[in-house]
């Protein structure tokens, strides 16, 4: 059996957290791949500003290096909101050969309460939850806890540097930052 780590999100935009946090998972439970499940509309969030075909152009590059992550495109592809349980389903179904583990940060462990069919979801999928500075893994729900180094970055604040102006150099991978120089996201110039 082939183990697949998840991650999924946004990704507006992709950021280093995003793949150390991907990475420090593959380590930890010996998976074979994660993949990167862009969301085209998140149920969680408000709709993104940035475009899915920006968003998984960003990723693409964001992961483009590294030879055990991959890109799938299930949630775009499918438009509209996304919830786990439908995407989980539809992964199992057509890899029956693979272990899933759904990669979420202590932020989302906390909101686990609020998931759509989270009971169902629990059934049919092992959740890793990675620690964060501020939240705790405190929760009912069966997790695997994994440690990641601290690294203090989000999507929300590499919107706001850019549309200040500043510098998100060493935030974002270099080809990420390219994507967003060339179809001016975020403010950027």
């Amino acid at each position: 059996m082939k183990k697949v780590g998840l991650l999924g999100g946004t990704f507006d935009p992709p950021h280093y957290g995003h793949l150390m946090i991907a990475e420090e998972v593959f380590q930890a439970l010996k998976l074979d791949e994660v993949w990167f499940i862009p969301s085209y509309e998140p149920p969680h969030k408000e709709k993104s500003n940035t475009s899915a075909e920006d968003r998984v152009s960003m990723l693409s590059e964001a992961i483009a290096d590294n030879d055990h992550f991959f890109l799938n495109k299930i949630e775009v592809e499918r438009l509209g909101k996304s919830y786990t349980v439908d995407t989980i389903k539809i992964l199992q179904e057509t890899s029956p050969d693979t272990i899933f583990y759904f990669i979420i940060g202590a932020d989302m462990v906390e909101y686990l309460p609020n998931w759509y069919k989270i009971n169902e979801l629990i059934e049919i999928i092992q959740f890793v939850g990675v620690k964060r500075s501020n939240y705790k893994l405190n929760t009912s729900y069966p997790i695997i806890e994994v440690d990641i180094p601290e690294f203090e970055v989000s999507s929300t604040m590499i919107r706001n540097r850019l549309r200040e102006g500043k510098s998100i150099r060493y935030l974002v991978p270099e080809q990420v930052y390219k994507v967003i120089r060339e179809r001016h996201l975020y403010g950027s110039k």
